[in-house]
């Protein structure tokens, strides 16, 4: 039995793209999940899973997945999905008419020029009726794989990793929280007993790795990334520039991660520090650049049916990818080059 973590990146709706990823995986018989730490869409994926996991293996993980996306605007018949994905046009054109379309132009330019103060206690984030309907004792139950959830302290801006029974509707909905978008949550903090505001997890941690590193998990940290490292076009029209400045910002935190770990795995090889001492990471990554250069901040925010099912099957079919390249990898090596990533 090969066991892993995962560390589901946030993004938005393009966290179908995980939704797909996860599906490949759990059919894999011999992998384990053992924690997963997941941020916004990635949080979502990951009390989905962990819920459907605990109520019945697998079937239920991937059950509940569907459900999940189903609830949020995919569509999950796959004979449907084929037969609507045929006739729709390619996911770029998809993104460039609904960036472009009158009715997101008006609503981006009212989350840049209107507080959502202005709209008092009526604002209320539509995943709530989606997050208060997962099952909490099987969120937080102790088998299963380990779950962390990161959320953004908005007083202090610091990272905020919600663990085990500490998880909770409002801490999901806080890891989901775009401050342009949302009111700040504000709940007790189980740890400190003081009522807190929170936002999106992405600023801090996209998703935080640290939380993987103990002893008693599997060296193994599969990432799931969302978004894009590269875009090799330079941005030049606003919404351009605005999407890019979304992407270098929820790659910064896992990017400081990732050079922490390749600097450790640099001093545990030239003997530095003794082996043991700190965890040698091995480092994998699931992504789609090429697909997620296609996309836009306009599919991240609004969920449109037949992106959410390119998405997924691209997910799956990355995965496929990776497990062909880089199965006989897991619990051996890395399969991602960080020092050339860093160089």
């Amino acid at each position: 039995m090969k066991r892993i973590n995962l560390g589901l990146q946030g993004g938005g709706a393009h966290g179908a793209f995980t939704w797909g990823v996860l599906c490949r995986l759990l059919h894999e018989e011999d992998i384990e999940i053992a924690a997963i730490s997941g941020t916004s869409a990635g949080a979502l994926n990951a009390a989905a899973l962990k819920s459907g996991w605990v109520e019945n293996g697998r079937e239920g993980a991937i059950h509940n997945l569907e459900w999940l996306w189903g609830q949020v605007g995919a569509i999950t018949n796959p004979h449907f999905s084929e037969w609507m994905s045929s006739l729709a046009p390619t996911a770029h054109l998809w993104a460039k008419a609904m960036e472009y379309s009158p009715a997101y132009a008006a609503f981006d330019m009212t989350t840049r020029m209107f507080s959502p103060y202005v709209y008092g206690p009526t604002l209320r984030n539509p995943l709530t009726q989606i997050v208060e309907r997962f099952h909490y004792d099987a969120v937080c139950a102790n088998e299963g794989p380990e779950l962390h959830v990161c959320a953004t302290n908005v007083r202090s801006g610091k990272i905020r990793v919600f663990s085990g029974d500490e998880i909770m509707p409002d801490v999901i909905l806080a890891s989901a929280c775009l401050p342009s978008l949302f009111q700040a949550v504000e709940f007790t903090d189980p740890k400190t007993g003081q009522t807190g505001a929170f936002w999106d997890g992405g600023y801090t941690g996209n998703p935080a790795l640290f939380p993987l590193f103990r002893d008693d998990l599997p060296d193994d940290v599969l990432i799931v990334n969302i978004n894009p490292l590269q875009r090799d076009d330079l941005p030049v029209d606003s919404q351009g520039i605005q999407n890019r400045i979304n992407e270098i910002s929820f790659n910064t935190s896992l990017l400081r991660e990732l050079r922490a770990i390749e600097f450790v795995k640099r001093l545990i090889a030239d003997g530095s520090i003794k082996r043991g001492t700190m965890k040698d990471v091995l480092v994998h990554m699931i992504a789609d650049d090429g697909l997620m250069n296609e996309l836009n901040v306009a599919t991240k925010t609004i969920p449109n049916a037949v992106v959410l099912a390119r998405l997924k099957e691209a997910g799956e079919n990355a995965a496929d990818a990776f497990l062909r390249s880089h199965k006989k990898d897991l619990g051996k090596q890395s399969s991602v080059d960080l020092a050339a990533m860093f160089s």
